[in-house]
């Protein structure tokens, strides 16, 4: 093919803001539908971006001639129904993360992906930034040796406005399985997707009522690594804080901004490159490169990064996460 012809399912804000405006400059893609409930949304957006096909009945978009793939963007309590819906009429997807509320959502995702035999990929974006995609590169190629501790965090400055974030039927939790998610995927990716074997977790309403706002999490590998994730929407911050550490035995590395060190003739050496792009490019670039490998992934060009597969053994460590915050102890992760 050609073209990919895409329909997208929800049209709020990382629709608009972020799968709409990148997917109409890429010479591969063709959004040829939208659908949402909300009727005056659907229109409005539609003649924003000039899709004709305008949808508020998902199964009604579904039966369109010539729709390969579908890119799943509404809130996460749906996205087990709009996914399901698509894998079973014969679409692609993608799923924007997290890929469901339980374990139990997730897994009936991804059966439904094996069954169909279609593809299924996660919008795991921070995958995909330049950054992240070097280091990842001198890991594999072993410059740090083994990895035996990480710590990666993502701190907000207090800004809720999302509001069905913070609505447990809707988005499965809080902070954790909004941000933490990204840097738990991100660390077990870098680190070759290792087993959890046990995590200890708390979690935080400070400025919330129903989901958690801030989450300390620590996790022990199979590998004998230990990775510790701390996530939050409401620190008292001047600016937001995102970070990567990792520390192995032959070198360390972090993120924002790239940095690789390594003890070279008795000498520290800093390996990233001396040029790197920006906080906001970066953030460009890691949704850019995510949709281009998606549509490549449609058109048989390679496999899927961010797999289903890999999404119900990240939603199995979520669940853990809220189980120890609850029962206030360490818990086992069953594999």
């Amino acid at each position: 093919m050609e073209k990919v012809r895409i329909g997208i399912v929800g049209v709020g804000w990382v629709a608009q803001v972020i799968h709409l405006p990148i997917l109409r400059k890429l010479p591969e893609a063709e959004v040829v539908a939208i659908c949402d409930k909300d009727k005056a949304k659907v229109r409005l957006v539609g003649e924003k971006f000039g899709i004709k096909n305008q949808f508020t009945d998902l199964n009604q978009m579904l039966a369109m001639e010539g729709l390969d793939a579908v890119i799943v963007c509404t809130s996460t309590n749906a996205h087990q129904d709009v996914a399901v819906a698509s894998l079973k009429a014969g679409k692609d997807v993608l799923v924007e993360k997290p890929i469901a509320r339980t374990y139990a959502e997730a897994e009936a995702i991804a059966a439904a992906a094996r069954e169909s035999k279609r593809k299924l990929m996660v919008g795991m974006n921070h995958r995909f930034r330049p950054d992240t995609m070097i280091l990842k590169s001198f890991i594999e190629g072993k410059e740090l040796g083994k990895i035996y501790y990480a710590r990666v965090g993502w701190l907000r400055k207090y800004d809720l406005d999302r509001a069905w974030l913070t609505q447990r039927e809707k988005s499965g939790g809080g902070v954790f399985i909004d941000l933490g998610i990204v840097m738990l995927d991100m660390a077990l990716w870098m680190l070759g997707y290792p087993q959890v074997v046990r995590l200890n977790a708390a979690n935080y309403k400070n400025r919330t009522k129903q989901v958690e706002d801030t989450s300390v999490v620590s996790l022990v590998l199979n590998t004998g690594a230990t990775v510790n994730i701390e996530v939050s929407w409401s620190m008292c911050l001047d600016e937001d804080v995102y970070y990567c550490y990792l520390h192995g035995a032959e070198g360390s590395a972090s993120l924002s901004p790239l940095k690789i060190n390594k003890e070279l003739h008795g000498n520290l050496v800093n390996l990233a490159p001396a040029k790197i792009d920006s906080g906001h490019q970066l953030f460009k670039r890691s949704y850019e490169n995510e949709l281009k490998h998606f549509l490549g992934a449609v058109k048989d060009l390679h496999p899927v990064i961010s797999t289903g597969e890999e999404a119900v053994q990240r939603m199995r460590v979520v669940d853990a996460v809220y189980r120890s915050a609850k029962k206030g102890k360490e818990v086992a992760v069953t594999p």
